[in-house]
């Protein structure tokens, strides 16, 4: 008789995770399920179902006769998540925690628990994506270190995990782990890879998972659920948690109309917008929507229609871009230029792109057409097929339509009567 594989499967309570649990057990696994509590719930004013989550949980591992334990990483994820959400809104910026959390706990400290403490071969999470490797292939992977240097040794011969979109490409979650790192998903199964949300509630039902069938979906930041986060960050964010740490403080200024420059109303907090949002302006009939930001005096700029060209952008560049497989593409490598497909939004649809990289590891990514929003702090997610490529931050943006069309006008303006009888020829 062979060795029962040890798998450690993250449980949150939801359809998706406990049915992953229980196709490893009808795989024949050694499964022990462990639910992961990544937000302080005392200190919250609001409804938390942190403990409801972690109840399900249990209920679920209970009835399939598995090992349950509940794990905290409240710390970690305030110091390596929150922290650095806040960071990033007071840089004027607008960050994704949720891609963010995968990365650093999910994939790294729960990662970390299930192998070093309870001694998994593998881990596994309620993902709709998909791996290159077999589940015997994962087993058989042994801790590899990141590189040191940006490159590899190029003599060095790998075979690294690939990371695809699963098949159900509606729910298709790749873009949420595009930052995670190669170790882990060399030890990482994705039991839903192969299958739709409707097929997975129904082994759910037939399974008799009524208790997560009949809850919602979960939306939205993790630690916020379903409440505004504008409300959020103004009303909780400025009083300290256990007066340990100071948050952002609100920073009031002016909506100004990127056309005319004529101010049209004032805003609570510049880094509670995002670019594309509908601005709340009072007296406003029509709507108007955020088009830029001045982090230096305040200022936030609003065009009149949700399609306005100062929206538009289609250049970006990143910070040093993460690649899922460690090593950009070889084609990527030998001409400093690839064509794929990119999103900076999950439900956006996949957009060609042309990518160029540069030599601190960042990259600049042209589109074929130009996008609404393109947001700093955002993550630019590559894709070459169904592969998964890795991501980036994007911290520059290219100009906009609106300021290319303005250059153009002035270039096509006659020059101006100055009176001279042989005026300078405008450059």
């Amino acid at each position: 008789m062979g060795v029962v594989r040890h798998v450690v499967c993250a449980m949150s309570g939801g359809v998706d995770s406990s049915v992953s649990a229980l196709l490893l057990k009808r795989m024949g696994y050694h499964v022990t399920g462990v639910f992961m509590k990544n937000w302080d719930s005392q200190d919250e004013r609001g409804v938390c179902s942190s403990e409801r989550d972690c109840e399900d949980a249990y209920k679920v591992c209970k009835r399939l006769d598995m090992p349950f334990h509940q794990v905290s990483y409240v710390k970690e994820y305030w110091h390596e998540v929150f922290s650095n959400l806040l960071r990033e809104y007071e840089k004027g910026r607008t960050p994704n925690p949720d891609i963010m959390c995968n990365k650093h706990i999910k994939f790294k400290h729960f990662y970390q628990y299930a192998v070093n403490t309870l001694g998994a071969d593998a881990m596994a999470t309620g993902h709709y994506a998909r791996t290159s490797q077999e589940d015997e292939e994962v087993f058989q992977q042994k801790h590899v270190p990141p590189p040191r240097t940006l490159f590899r040794d190029r003599f060095e011969i790998r075979k690294p995990a690939r990371l695809y979109q699963g098949a159900d490409r509606l729910k298709d979650q790749t873009f949420f782990l595009s930052q995670i790192s190669q170790d882990a998903l060399r030890h990482t199964i994705f039991p839903l890879a192969g299958l739709t949300k409707d097929f997975v509630k129904k082994i759910a039902a037939e399974a008799g998972f009524q208790h997560v069938l009949k809850k919602k979906e979960s939306m939205g930041i993790c630690f916020i659920g379903e409440r505004d986060f504008e409300n959020f960050i103004l009303e909780h964010c400025f009083n300290s948690m256990s007066n340990l740490l100071k948050y952002i403080e609100p920073k009031p200024g002016n909506f100004v109309s990127i056309e005319d420059g004529k101010i049209m109303g004032q805003h609570k907090g510049w880094f509670t917008l995002t670019l594309g949002q509908r601005a709340r302006i009072g007296g406003q009939v029509d709507p108007w929507f955020v088009v830029d930001k001045d982090i230096t005096t305040g200022d936030v700029f609003v065009g009149p229609t949700t399609n306005h060209p100062a929206l538009f952008r289609d250049t970006i560049q990143t910070d040093r871009f993460h690649w899922i497989a460690e090593d950009p593409p070889a084609e990527l490598v030998r001409t400093q230029m690839m064509e794929c497909l990119f999103r900076f939004n999950n439900r956006m649809p996949l957009t060609p792109c042309t990518v160029t990289l540069n030599l601190d590891g960042s990259v600049w990514v042209m589109l074929r057409e130009p996008i609404r929003a393109l947001t700093p702090g955002q993550f630019a997610v590559l894709y070459k097929g169904d592969e998964c490529l890795g991501s980036g931050k994007i911290i520059r943006l290219g100009p906009t339509k609106f300021t290319l069309q303005k250059g153009q006008d002035c270039l096509s303006c006659p020059p101006k009567d100055t009176n001279q009888q042989h005026p300078e020829p405008f450059s």
